[in-house]
């Protein structure tokens, strides 16, 4: 059993690096946002009061976020681990799940923590726009458009999200950084954290992290 937690900051890519270490241990990935979309198109009592706490634009409580990860780490194909990603997000959480795993015996066993410089993550979220029609992303830079200001999936109008303006990412990254940073000493004097340097392409960041866990045998 391998149980894994991914920390970064809005735009170091954790989801995607953390999906990527999961299907290469095959493990399940578990995604806070996917849960909250699941719950959504349920439409299950947890999932109304997730809408109503997304609709208000506020972050869903930690006794919600708490108990949908811990209900899911419940079902039979987390037994042989995980990997975490977007949560816990906070030392509240991280108690939790600390003391949720305990009760069935197992603990966290690495938290991997993707380090990126402001300046990158600024260029890469303020560079990312989103089709109005199916949602798709690209980025104005990284992954541009064939015709500018349209989506090459289904042509539709492409538009910046409010959330990815300078202003809002700082701001973004303000309370990740209030929220996190005891969150990475917690793991740390655990003796659980590996650093990985988050900035270059994902293959690179991908060896990089599979490198740092294939040396604590994992």
């Amino acid at each position: 059993m391998v149980y894994i937690v991914f920390l970064g900051a809005p735009g170091a890519g954790k989801g995607t690096q953390a999906a990527s270490v999961a299907r290469k241990l095959k493990l399940v990935h578990i995604a806070t946002g996917d849960l909250f979309r699941q719950a959504l198109e349920r439409g299950t009592e947890l999932g109304l009061a997730v809408k109503s706490y997304m609709e208000k634009g506020v972050l869903v409580p930690d006794q919600i976020t708490i108990g949908m990860v811990l209900e899911r780490i419940s079902a039979p194909d987390s037994g042989v681990g995980a990997v975490f990603d977007g949560f816990p997000r906070n030392l509240k959480q991280a108690e939790a799940l600390d003391e949720a795993l305990a009760r069935q015996g197992k603990a966290i066993d690495k938290a991997v923590h993707i380090g990126v410089s402001e300046e990158a993550l600024l260029k890469r979220l303020g560079g990312r726009r989103v089709c109005r029609q199916c949602q798709a992303p690209c980025h104005v830079s990284d992954s541009p458009p064939r015709v500018e200001g349209r989506c090459d999936k289904c042509g539709g109008e492409l538009y910046q999200r409010p959330d990815d303006s300078e202003e809002s990412i700082k701001k973004r990254l303000e309370v990740y950084s209030d929220e996190t940073t005891p969150l990475i000493d917690y793991y740390r004097r655990a003796g659980k954290l590996l650093e990985v340097a988050g900035e270059g392409g994902v293959e690179a960041v991908g060896k990089r992290i599979v490198a740092a866990l294939g040396g604590e045998r994992l």
